[in-house]
């Protein structure tokens, strides 16, 4: 499949079946990450794969908690990555500094959608949670006090019967314009 039919094909999974992730795909999911561009080629990242159950399930109950129902489905998934944002070299920071960028947040972004890209071509589904207990998953995979998580990914084979894009997204035109910002409709 070429790269515009992958865009269009991947999107947020939140059913999962319970077939576990082959390790020759996990390793192109790890390549994919390892190989994605970063800030003066900092690649400011650890990528974990937790797939032992229990740890599992632990790590996925830090991504909801009483009263929200969101992200429940993470228990579903029978991997979850976990990108860790190392520090990255001084050239970066200063850099940083000067532009007021943050470019391991960056770095994250697109090396998570390399992940989702690549999950997508070998068939699996993925979706990207913001929302987590950062402490909790801390101690349960014994990450180092002054690291960040930057996100985690849910990963698995989408539930059979798991529909197709129903949300809608924006027009072209409201949100891309050329030239001039004004020139955008909406």
């Amino acid at each position: 499949m070429d790269l515009a039919q992958l865009i269009t094909r991947r999107q947020s999974v939140r059913r999962y079946s319970d077939r576990p992730v082959e390790q020759e795909k996990l390793d192109r999911l790890i390549e994919a990450v390892r190989l994605a561009p970063s800030a003066c080629n900092a690649q400011p990242w650890t990528l974990l794969l937790v797939d032992e159950p229990a740890l599992r399930t632990e790590v996925a109950k830090a991504t909801f908690g009483k009263g929200l129902s969101f992200n429940h489905f993470a228990l579903q998934a029978p991997l979850l990555a976990v990108l860790v944002i190392e520090p990255p070299p001084l050239a970066v920071r200063l850099g940083a500094l000067v532009k007021v960028r943050q470019f391991p947040l960056i770095d994250i972004g697109i090396a998570a959608a390399q992940f989702c890209l690549q999950a997508a071509e070998l068939g699996l589904g993925s979706c990207m949670l913001g929302w987590f207990d950062e402490r909790k998953i801390k101690r349960l995979l014994h990450i180092p006090r002054r690291r960040r998580i930057g996100l985690l990914i849910t990963l698995g084979y989408a539930a059979p019967d798991y529909p197709l894009r129903t949300k809608q997204r924006k027009q072209a035109a409201a949100m891309s314009s050329r030239n001039d910002y004004r020139n955008k409709a909406g």
